[in-house]
């Protein structure tokens, strides 16, 4: 039995939807949102991407705007598609792994959790809290401004690294904690780190940070404002390893590894995709973030899943084509040489 076939009128129509849709894709690219069998989903959550769950009443918390995420000639916005290839790079890359594909580590929801690292952005005159460290020796001592419903990586039930990060886009700070928890009226934290966004200074040598190499986490994170309604990555994306070396290369400050084997790649170590890869069958924000990649790179900052790349949640991210990005593999990036290895 053949099915019916449509009138005249009837494949105009769908001719005429099957084109809007694919203009609709191909402008939004990493932006359209997939479409569950429940139907469209919901408006992005307000506690994701670095918008506030503030009350309705209350003035909503700036956005970053224009605001330069450390100086143009900060490590993080280096330009790094003219310098020399590491000479030990085919061994670092063979230790994280040369067909392992890139995993976005970042998105929309996944098992009820926003998928990556939220941020919060506040006014100079949010109120301060205490915190206390578990590694108090190597934390910048609190208060932080920190607001109460400062949404925390994996939710606040979460039992990973649980960060917080929050910008102060008035008096340009970064505040970021690891395995933060609420304690009474301020927060409880394994680490955390202040660092000046008007400033290249690093953390002491030895010391880490929210993150195991001593490097903060926002300027490494992809984000929706930048690649879907900007159209550019301008900095370095943060990645993980799960294999590293105990050693460092600045700016990172800090190793987390106890092995000395010298091919497994060390803290701050920095990768870029090759400039003969071809990022044309990519979706549109997809080709954005590889553009990005040859031209700024990737830097080692934690202990974790090996090519796991690092950005914020939003809802308006869509997963799928995000995805493709498990076709680039190791084998496509070279490591390139910024500076000599510190070991303790």
């Amino acid at each position: 039995m053949h099915p019916q076939r449509p009138t005249s009128s009837q494949a105009a129509r769908s001719r005429l939807i099957s084109a809007l849709i694919f203009a609709v894709v191909i402008l939004v690219g990493c932006g359209a949102p997939s479409i569950p069998d429940g139907g469209w989903q919901p408006p992005p959550d307000p506690s994701i991407g670095g918008v506030s769950n503030a009350s309705q009443d209350a003035p909503p918390p700036p956005s970053l705007g224009t605001l330069q995420i450390f100086p143009a000639d900060n490590p993080w916005n280096q330009d790094v598609s003219g310098l020399p290839v590491h000479p030990n790079s085919a061994n670092y890359l063979a230790t994280i792994g040369l067909e392992r594909g890139l995993h976005p580590d970042f998105g929309t929801v996944w098992e009820g959790a926003p998928i990556g690292i939220p941020y919060v952005v506040v006014h100079g005159d949010q109120t301060r809290v205490p915190v206390s460290f578990d590694y108090d020796d190597e934390s910048d001592p609190g208060p932080y401004p920190i607001p109460p419903d400062a949404p925390i990586e994996g939710g606040p039930n979460a039992d990973g690294d649980r960060h917080i990060l929050v910008i102060d886009s008035d008096n340009r700070m970064l505040y970021e904690l690891y395995d933060a928890h609420p304690s009474g009226n301020g927060w409880t934290a394994g680490s955390g780190a202040v660092f000046d966004l008007t400033s290249n200074a690093l953390r002491p040598a030895g010391w880490t940070s929210a993150d195991a190499a001593g490097l903060p986490i926002f300027p490494g994170l992809a984000r929706y404002d930048e690649i879907v309604e900007q159209g550019e990555l301008r900095h370095a994306l943060r990645f993980t390893v799960s294999q590293s070396q105990s050693a460092y290369i600045p700016p990172a400050t800090h190793e987390a590894s106890s092995s000395t084997d010298p091919n497994r790649p060390p803290m701050g170590l920095r990768v870029r995709l090759k400039a003969s890869f071809d990022v044309s069958p990519y979706p549109p924000c997809v080709q954005v973030i590889l553009r990005g990649l040859k031209r700024y790179g990737m830097i080692v900052a934690d202990n974790g899943s090996n090519w796991y790349v690092s950005g914020a949640p939003d809802s308006r991210w869509n997963d799928d084509e995000l995805g493709q990005l498990r076709n680039v593999k190791g084998h496509d990036f070279e490591v390139v040489y910024t500076g000599q290895l510190v070991t303790d």
